[in-house]
């Protein structure tokens, strides 16, 4: 018998089926991943399997017996913590503990909670209220106050999404050892392939249309460790495997126009007045950063953030800038920008200094920050009204247009930017910046905040675009795979305060790229060990190495 079975499970919400004839038998003790993008129905799955919503059609039953309601055997985590904030930890995790085992004495009550507080590392930090902690302190509070009801079964519903890349990793991590040590049945729904392959045993793919797509067999020996899946042939094919699944399923299911990107022939050709504002410019260290330092007043003294930063840039290169939070990227580039000031040192970018802000430097930032009431094309010609003056009317109309169309909003110039999607939205600030010709584009995390689909979707569109321009980028993240997939040189920034660079890798890998074609090219992982053997190098706090006197000469 299954511990958790679903048999032809439907569910509706008025006339929208979000999921569809779902058969599913999760096994006692296993760990099973659900793993779909936004939209595919993954936490509404979740919710039927806790008792939060009842089916339309078919039943939920858990040891043989419905499901009608939530229940203690079942404990869920949700992606926000939902902590009381007037409480500490110890007293968060206690109000679990007091709900579910009135009958046990204050002492051994009190036993539980420093039990699974000290299982989730937080034995240091048991007095602290929520405002007082990061938020991958505050989702571990989170687990522990799962844990402490003592459930036969864990829900995860994207517990990590919020959380940065280096806390996510070692959550996920010590998610795996607790599930190894109490051998709890754990399903979580995830968007992150990686993710799903340390933790699961078995992956089932959610289609867009509310079904249950492929089903994959996780075969790697517990514990999982990272840096060594990267190495492991195993780990790599069913990557792959997974990867192309969801692609193909996912950017099939896309209506908003930009499945057939990079075939599409558009109804323009470059404008006139963006081919003319990219005469002139200088080939070799097109863009220079000299011993660039930042530093901050503080009541104990200067602090310097950023030290030594020093880059040459050739024109028409992409180059990603990855490293820790805290390690001063996005310093660096909003010191680029013209919207931070220079410490020490210089950026010169076409041969002349960088003084404020100019539209010469367009920025995407991870919010794109439109005007809500304007149409996607209004928000577009703001900048290109300004970049372009002595343009006609119907030149800077074909500037906006054409960018639209080359992020895939063709059917969607006229809609208001508060009626698009948070992806809709970023293709606006994509379009609006390659829309002022800059001279060099920066990007700050631009796919931070969407769906690992929509974020692969993104920065293939981007990659398109830019092969078209040639224009000079450099963009900061934190997703190494992003980094490769995007740069012709990732710049890896020791720890701060006090980072600079630390190391550059060459990518050598053939253009235009689709993230299909990296994963089968036997250079990838090669780059992508160099990457993260730096990162884990600088994991925990690494002072930064004295940089190579090569690295300057760049």
């Amino acid at each position: 018998m299954s511990f958790l079975e679903l048999k032809n499970v439907s569910k509706s919400f008025g006339e929208d089926t979000i999921l569809k004839d779902i058969d599913l038998s999760v096994e006692e003790g296993e760990f099973l991943v659900l793993l779909g993008f936004s939209g595919t129905g993954k936490t509404t799955l979740i919710n039927l399997m806790a008792g939060l919503e009842q089916p339309t059609k078919g039943t939920v039953t858990f040891k043989g017996q419905p499901v009608k309601e939530p229940g203690r055997e079942r404990g869920v985590i949700f992606q926000s913590y939902s902590l009381m904030p007037w409480l500490t930890v110890n007293g968060n995790v206690a109000l679990a503990v007091d709900t579910m085992f009135p009958e046990l004495s204050k002492a051994d009550r009190q036993a539980k909670v420093d039990h699974y507080v000290k299982m989730v590392g937080l034995s240091h930090a048991k007095s602290r209220r929520p405002a007082e902690l990061s938020g991958g302190m505050r989702q571990r509070v989170n687990v522990a106050r799962a844990l402490a009801m003592n459930p036969e079964m864990l829900l995860l519903d994207e517990p990590l999404s919020a959380l940065d890349a280096l806390t996510r990793a070692n959550l996920a991590d010590e998610i795996e050892h607790i599930w190894e040590e109490d051998k709890k049945t754990c399903v979580l729904i995830t968007n992150d392939v990686d993710e799903a392959i340390i933790l699961a045993d078995r992956i089932i793919a959610l289609n867009p249309d509310g079904t249950l797509g492929d089903e994959f067999k996780v075969n790697l020996p517990r514990p999982r460790d990272r840096m060594e899946m990267n190495h492991n042939e195993t780990f790599k094919k069913l990557r792959a495997e997974v990867t192309n699944y969801l692609m193909d399923a996912g950017i099939e299911a896309k209506v908003e126009g930009t499945k057939l990107l990079p075939n599409v022939t558009p109804i323009h050709g470059v404008p006139a007045a963006v081919a003319d504002a990219q005469k002139g410019m200088i080939e070799n260290r097109f863009l220079d950063f000299s011993q660039l330092h930042k530093v901050y007043p503080t009541p104990k003294g200067p602090l310097t953030v950023v030290e030594d930063f020093d880059l040459k840039i050739n024109k028409g290169e992409f180059i990603s800038l990855i490293g820790h939070s805290g390690c001063g990227k996005s310093t660096v580039l909003t010191m680029a920008a013209g919207l931070n000031e220079i410490s020490k040192g210089a950026i010169k970018l076409d041969g002349r200094h960088v003084e404020g802000a100019d539209p010469e430097r367009a920025v995407v930032f991870q919010s794109p920050n439109l005007f809500p009431w304007l149409t996607a094309k209004e928000n577009v010609a703001i900048g290109v009204d300004k970049v372009y003056p002595k343009a006609s009317q119907a030149e800077r109309q074909d500037v906006v247009e054409y960018y639209l169309e080359r992020v895939g909003l063709a059917d969607a110039m006229d809609k208001g930017a508060a009626d698009l999607s948070n992806g809709m939205k970023q293709r606006v600030g994509i379009a609006r910046a390659f829309a002022l010709s800059p001279k060099l584009l920066l990007l700050d995390e631009p796919f931070g905040m969407l769906d690992s689909l929509t974020r692969w979707e993104l920065q293939e569109v981007l990659m398109e675009v830019w092969s078209r321009t040639k224009v000079t980028a450099i963009c900061v993240t934190h997703d190494v795979d992003e980094a490769i997939l995007l740069a012709d040189r990732v710049v890896m920034m020791t720890n701060g305060p006090q980072a600079t660079i630390g190391k550059i890798t060459e990518v050598d890998l053939p253009r235009p790229r689709t993230r299909k074609a990296l994963l089968e090219h036997p250079d990838y992982y090669n780059y992508r060990q160099e990457v993260l053997d730096f990162l884990e190098e600088y994991e925990h706090g690494a002072k930064p190495k004295p940089k190579p006197a090569a690295i300057a000469a760049e």
